[in-house]
């Protein structure tokens, strides 16, 4: 038996389905720990989180356990691994946290609550594991529960009834703006009960729609904060332990001050950009740069995420297109130091009306001549991605996608969108701080990215003469508060009209939403920063009559 334990966390950035680059990132932070006795991974940290219906595949499952006795065997000296991975055994696949000491698998822990909701759904490719009792660490008994284990009492509660000296929670748990604050608060609420220390590993780095955001820390038995690691940043750091009269005790280690608030918010939409373009091998991302703020944000964060000279902007101006966008699309590419071509669409348009002029003479202009400007700059941002490779990165927002003012095969074309939930009132705010600060680990310039009028001109398609956002659409301020209760808080027409809205303006709200679903089955993927995004977190069927109990 020990009475002295070096754990080492190991923050890490792994791949979904990249077994073998996996391990090689597992023994790097291995070797990186140095003199550990233990060094502790996240979850399903072989496969990558989520691996989905990778999991349903025979021979992924054989390289995951290949890599597993590789790394075993390479316990037989040095420090022991607590790995994640998916484990196969008695017929069933189960999300498995593996000891790996002493050149084998000495002990396997399953996962007992398999999440179903919003983003979730383990239970569709694993087994629920048994209440588990702690594994052995050279006479040291440590509790291994496993992500949503820590979220409900039973797990934890059965670990310390076991005997479990310690807790080691390793977790795959993606960022939401206001949830670093409830995990903290989660783990000093099992600190209270069971009256043992408690360490909360999570994976970072961006995996399609979500974003995992690190922030590993460490709590003592008396409550106090002993390590905390960053957000957003991979990160190894040991820690040391003793036992002592009332139990083990963590000298204090790295304390981070972990980002929060509209910096958490924008550093979340940086790494997810630059993952999902860095781990699909994209060589960099094309922007129709509007001389708005939806485009003028969108690009500070891609030249934030991969550098300047990886973000290709082009101006697509029309008959429409103000003096004062020219000009701001301009200098923002400028402040930014991405390149910055122009394509007038004015001969698309032209183009179109003659081709269309037999079907169409005789009837009104209206959105659908709107909708065709929108569509020739998806087709000309399409054909320059084609020719020459870069991503072209969508610029739409939350509220736009929420109520279908957005075109398909137009300005939501693209392959990501790292404005996809966050409402047009946060994007003025996050416009705004990236223009007074620069967060770490940008490779964009430091000072204003755009122009102040950029943020101070009211918001436009310029799409015809004199044309305002607010013409169709209630002010913002209104409109993302309607939404947030709408989509977030699932809350009822009186609800939302206590809150002080006109119920004629939150039933059209309520409409609109509904009515542009079919839209958003169609819009790319985007970085998950609210409780609930649009995709996986919210399901609702496209056909679907139930708005008209508003009537």
């Amino acid at each position: 038996m020990t009475d002295r334990l070096v754990i080492s966390l190991a923050q890490i950035n792994p791949v979904v389905g990249d077994v073998r680059g996996n391990l090689a990132r597992i023994r790097a932070a291995r070797a990186e720990a140095g003199a550990a006795d233990l060094v502790v991974f996240p979850e399903l940290c072989l496969s990558g989180y989520p691996p989905e219906d990778l999991v349903l595949k025979p021979f992924f499952l054989e390289s995951v356990e290949q890599a597993v006795a590789e790394l075993a065997a390479e316990t037989a000296d040095g420090p022991a691994l607590l790995v994640g991975a998916p484990w196969r055994q008695d017929g069933r696949t189960y999300n498995a946290i593996l000891l790996l000491d002493g050149g084998k698998v000495e002990a396997a822990r399953f996962k007992v609550e398999l999440p179903n909701y919003g983003v979730f759904d383990e239970k569709r490719v694993f087994s629920a594991g048994p209440l588990p009792g702690p594994v052995n660490l050279r006479g040291v008994r440590i509790g291994v529960p496993i992500c949503e284990d820590i979220w409900i009492p039973d797990v934890v509660e059965c670990l310390e009834e076991s005997g479990a000296e310690l807790i080691v929670a390793l977790n795959a748990s993606p960022f939401e703006h206001d949830k670093a604050e409830r995990r903290m608060n989660t783990v000093l609420s099992h600190v209270v009960e069971s009256g043992l220390p408690f360490i909360y590993l999570n994976q970072v780095g961006g995996q399609d729609e979500l974003v995992f955001d690190g922030g590993s820390f460490a709590i003592g038995a008396d409550r106090s904060l002993r390590v905390q690691l960053p957000r957003f940043e991979e990160r190894i750091v040991s820690t040391v332990w003793t036992r002592g009269d009332t139990g083990w005790a963590c000298e204090e280690a790295e304390r981070a001050e972990p980002a929060d608030g509209l910096e958490a918010i924008y550093r979340a939409m940086v790494l997810g950009l630059r993952d999902y373009i860095g781990k699909n091998g994209f060589p960099g991302v094309l922007i129709g740069l509007s001389g708005g703020i939806d485009s003028a944000l969108s690009a500070a964060v891609a030249v934030d995420a991969v550098g300047a000279d990886k973000v290709h902007c082009v101006m697509m101006p029309s008959p429409y297109t103000s003096k004062e966008s020219l000009e701001d699309a301009a200098e923002c590419a400028r402040l930014l130091g991405c390149r910055l071509d122009e394509i007038s669409i004015e001969p698309a348009m032209q183009a179109f009306d003659a081709m269309l002029k037999p079907l169409f003479d005789g009837r009104p202009t209206d959105i659908t001549e709107e909708n065709i400007q929108s569509r020739a700059r998806g087709v000309t941002l399409m054909a320059l991605s084609n020719k020459f490779g870069p991503m072209v990165l969508s610029t739409g927002n939350k509220s736009e996608v929420s109520v279908g003012y957005a075109t398909l095969y137009g300005d939501m074309c693209g392959g990501y969108s790292v404005l996809k939930d966050v409402y047009k009132t946060t994007v003025f705010a996050l416009s705004r701080w990236r223009n007074q600060m620069r967060p770490a680990g940008s490779m964009g310039p430091e000072g204003r990215v755009m122009p102040e009028r950029v943020i101070a001109k009211p918001p436009s398609a310029e799409l015809r003469p004199d044309q305002k956002d607010e013409d169709s659409l209630p002010p913002y301020e209104a409109l993302d508060d309607i939404l947030n209760c709408l989509v977030e808080q699932d809350l009822g027409l009186s609800d939302i009209v206590a809150r002080g809205h006109e119920p004629e303006t939150v039933a059209k709200v309520w409409r609109l939403l509904d009515r542009a679903e079919y839209k958003r089955r169609q819009a790319p993927p985007g970085v998950k920063i609210t409780s609930r995004s649009f995709g996986r977190d919210r399901r609702y069927p496209i056909t679907n009559a139930a708005v008209g109990m508003l009537s």
